[in-house]
């Protein structure tokens, strides 16, 4: 097994690597207590080797990893990709790309919304993974063999995995159809953390100006008190306290302690005082500061049988398709459709996606298809 642990040895491995069309990667680290991710260990394969990195050895320099992970003619293939960019984002500060993520892939072969990996391997390779070592600290040093070899698993399977996919996918004329989906996690908005939009991660309970201000002021504070700290959010304060906040808005360190969510002594702590400096800002400029929220459009009334009906017909569609509903749509896409036909904004009405489903969908609510019982099974047909 290729441990990795000196400069020399990762520059020359990557070197290589960077010679073929492709590399499967994958990562361990540790997060439970921690804003950032401790990366500790980076799994790759290329089509003839395979190595694990050690990110921790204190003699190691991982330039030459970020040199191969932003060489845009190597393919990274990962399953599951979104934490792992966001790790390799904070480390190459630049999204890895191009990227083919397999549990995309998986959904456009019939193996429904989100697939595991273990499930994925089975399903397609007939292997079926030791999972012996899943709750591994991996920030431990020494790691067993059994700890890594179990690493190293995650990318040679992804190696036999990948070449397979993209031959189905060609064969059956959907590659397009993932990318567009892949293309989504290469947006770096998805792993940078700026304070000031961290109110998107909220729900929006209240519309009013004042208690947007406030709830954006105060998921900011937390937000960069979490990172300097370099603790989770909850460690600061909990969800549930910044809707508080947002709802009493309390302009004194007096009102923040009478709060049913902040915890007790929290307004003593030296970090209160400019959390009431952040809503007394937000107050005082809260019709430039508050995030400009969307009107919710009016929904027709009695919408939801025609919403069933059309859940309905997507599952067969997809059924047929030996595709997974999530890529042709979710259910906000479905409610659109319902209420709006051709004049909905969604993704399911353009594309492969109208094909797939999306026509199907307006001549149902147009009254040219329905759905019957033929024996136990629901069929879909045309009225016209």
């Amino acid at each position: 097994m290729n441990i990795i642990t000196q400069t020399d040895d990762l520059a020359l491995f990557c070197s290589q690597a960077a010679k073929g069309d492709f590399i499967c990667i994958d990562t361990e680290f540790m997060r439970e207590s921690t804003f950032y991710s401790v990366l500790c260990l980076v799994q790759i394969a290329t089509d003839d080797s395979e190595a694990i990195i050690d990110p921790l050895a204190k003699d190691l320099d991982v330039s030459p990893l970020v040199t191969l992970l932003l060489d845009k003619s190597v393919t990274k293939v990962m399953h599951a990709a979104r934490q792992d960019m966001e790790i390799f984002y904070a480390l190459c500060q630049g999204v890895p790309r191009p990227l083919f993520d397999t549990q995309i892939a998986a959904m456009a072969l019939g193996f429904g919304d989100s697939v595991g990996y273990n499930a994925l391997v089975k399903g397609r390779l007939g292997i079926n993974l030791d999972k012996g070592a899943r709750f591994t600290d991996w920030s431990r040093r020494p790691l067993s063999d059994k700890q890594l070899e179990y690493a190293l698993a995650d990318v040679t399977h992804l190696r036999d995995l990948y070449p397979g996919m993209v031959d189905e996918l060609s064969a059956r004329d959907r590659l397009s159809w993932i990318q567009e989906e892949i293309g989504t996690q290469l947006d770096p908005k998805l792993y940078t953390f700026d304070p000031e939009a961290a109110w998107e991660r909220l729900k929006i309970r209240n519309p009013k100006r004042d208690y947007l201000a406030v709830l954006k002021a105060a998921a900011a504070w937390r937000e960069r008190e979490a990172q300097s700290r370099d603790v989770p959010r909850r460690r600061v304060l909990k969800d549930d306290a910044l809707y508080d906040i947002a709802q009493n808005r309390p302009k004194d360190i007096q009102a923040l302690g009478r709060l049913r969510g902040v915890p007790r002594g929290f307004e003593r702590s030296r970090s209160a005082q400019s959390l009431i400096a952040d809503i007394r800002s937000a107050l005082e400029n809260a019709e430039s500061y508050a995030p400009k929220i969307p009107k919710r459009k009016n929904m027709p009334a009695n919408l939801g049988p025609t919403v069933d009906m059309l859940k309905t017909l997507l599952r067969l569609r997809c059924e047929y398709q030996d595709i997974a509903t999530r890529l042709v749509a979710n259910a906000h896409d479905v409610e659109q459709i319902a209420a709006f036909g051709e004049k909905a904004d969604v993704a399911a009405l353009s594309g492969w996606r109208r094909e797939v489903f999306g026509e199907d969908a307006l001549a149902m609510r147009a009254g040219k298809i329905g759905l019957r019982l033929e024996g136990r099974e629901v069929v879909a047909e045309r009225l016209d």
